[in-house]
């Protein structure tokens, strides 16, 4: 038995915004944007934040894993949607790990992620790290261009690992390429070159030697270097002043997903094992008031990981979006006039959303005991008009569950932040069925019989009192691309 990663998983949101959009809207202001219009970014929907992408992140990297094995959650990010609340613990309710399980946030800083890992590969409980990154940018910023949404995830343990630490450096230095108060909405950035010259320039080289030697292993030999950097050829410079090949420097995923905060040097790493083969070496760097550097070595067991989606599987479900103004209304940098129908008090009662926990942010339905027909909701009676036994309800995840649109409606009248408001009955494949919202699903594609997976996603927004709840969705069920 060794220590190392045991799985990976990844999520990128469907929709993707053209950059040329951007530079369209405001190259009238900011002429240097036209430069920067090629390409597209990952943009959330507007029901995703960095908890419902973490949890899609965290069950793509489970795939054929035993979770009852998880014994410790930890998410990285730097845009938590609740800053006194614990994010990581609504992420283990939604995945059905348990309560008997550590949890924890790590943040503020762009490497905490990478610094959650090398802790987590210390050795200890089967940890399942996750890191998702939602941005907040302004509009006509560099960031706004280069700034992508997305979620990585690492199951790391004791067991048959696909990949090993077999060396990590670490150096914190008090260097502000940028910062965000309490009190300020948005990043503020210092000057590119500037950053490039007196930060990544002498601070990651020489963590990168120092992890080098620890590991005992020769810069040519790296096969893989992935260091999120937006500025153009940094990380090359970076490798090249370590003595790592030019040509194991990794795509940064720039063109087609944009750069995804503290949750991208686990998207680089989990883009590399996915094309990785035994022997390889993979390199991750993080950066952000000093630079981690982790080298893993991939093992044979890399072969034997079941298919996901991860990175490959997920750039590949997008859809184009060239509404930069649905980007804007999304993430609330504009005000829209939202209609009566928006100004209804969505409080949420805390006390029923402890007791209906199981059922909102687990989907966790009944299993008749007797009869064996499945329900959703649980009750304390089953359905089956042919059984309709009392208190022989056993807990049925449905989260994991496909099935099939019975009825479905595009309602215009119904309030929607993207409207129509698309719903409908889902029947599932084992049995049950649910009314439910559908998400990421396009009015002209509604159809009886379409297959349909769950989605952990927001349900609605308290304005009033900053509340957001959670509950799952329906979405066009996506196949899987991924390693097979």
């Amino acid at each position: 038995m060794a220590y190392g990663i045991l799985s990976f998983g990844a999520y990128i949101p469907r929709l993707r915004l053209q950059r040329k959009a951007i530079a369209d809207a405001h190259g009238w202001f900011n002429a240097a944007l036209k430069g920067q219009g090629k390409g597209e970014r990952a943009i959330a929907n507007w029901d995703e934040d960095a908890v419902t992408m973490a949890v899609e992140a965290g069950r793509d990297c489970l795939v054929g894993q035993d979770a009852a094995k998880v014994e410790a959650v930890q998410m990285a990010s730097t845009t938590f949607p609740f800053l006194d609340r614990l994010n990581s613990g609504v992420v283990a309710e939604a995945l059905n790990l348990g309560q008997d399980l550590a949890a924890s946030d790590a943040g503020q800083t762009q490497r905490a992620a990478t610094s959650a890992l090398i802790s987590a590969l210390r050795g200890g409980p089967a940890t399942l790290l996750m890191a998702a990154e939602k941005r907040p940018v302004k509009a006509a910023s560099p960031l706004e261009m280069t700034a992508g949404d997305g979620a990585a995830a690492l199951l790391v343990g004791e067991g048959d690992p696909v990949a090993k630490l077999i060396g990590s450096a670490t150096r914190t230095t008090d260097f502000v390429d940028h910062y965000r108060t309490p009190e300020s909405e948005f990043d503020y950035q210092w000057e590119e070159r500037w950053i490039r010259d007196a930060g990544y320039m002498p601070l990651v080289p020489p963590v990168v030697k120092a992890c080098l030697a620890k590991a005992g292993i020769d810069a040519a030999d790296v096969t893989r270097f992935c260091m999120p950097a937006v500025l153009a050829k940094v990380a090359n410079s970076v490798a090249k002043a370590a003595g790592i090949p030019d040509a194991a420097v990794a795509d940064n995923l720039h063109a087609v997903c944009g750069e995804t905060g503290a949750a991208h040097p686990l998207v680089m790493l989990v883009a590399a094992l996915e094309e990785a083969k035994p022997g390889d070496r993979i390199m991750v760097v993080g950066f952000g008031q000093g630079a981690d550097a982790l080298l893993f070595e991939v093992t044979p067991a890399i072969a034997n990981l079941p298919a996901r989606l991860g990175v490959k599987g997920h750039l590949a479900r997008r859809r184009e979006e060239a509404n930069y103004s649905k980007f804007l209304a999304f993430n609330d940098t504009i005000e829209l006039e939202r209609g009566m129908r928006a100004e209804a008090d969505k409080q949420t009662p805390l006390s029923a959303l402890w007791r209906n926990r199981h059922t909102a942010t687990g989907f966790i339905g009944g299993k008749c005991s007797k009869c064996g027909t499945l329900q959703f909701p649980k009750t304390r009676i089953c359905v089956n008009p042919n059984c309709t036994a009392i208190d022989t309800q056993e807990n049925e995840p449905f989260s994991a569950k496909t099935g099939k649109i019975n009825s479905y409606t595009a309602d215009r009248l119904t309030y929607s932040p993207d409207p129509p408001a698309c719903y409908g009955m889902i029947q599932f494949e084992e049995g049950g069925r649910w009314m439910m919202d559908f998400t990421d699903v396009d009015e002209k594609d509604l159809a009886v019989g379409s297959p349909m997976r769950m989605m952990f996603r927001v349900k609605d927004v308290d304005s009033q009192r900053g509340f957001r709840r959670y509950f799952w969705k329906a979405a066009p069920a996506a196949h899987s691309s991924g390693r097979a």
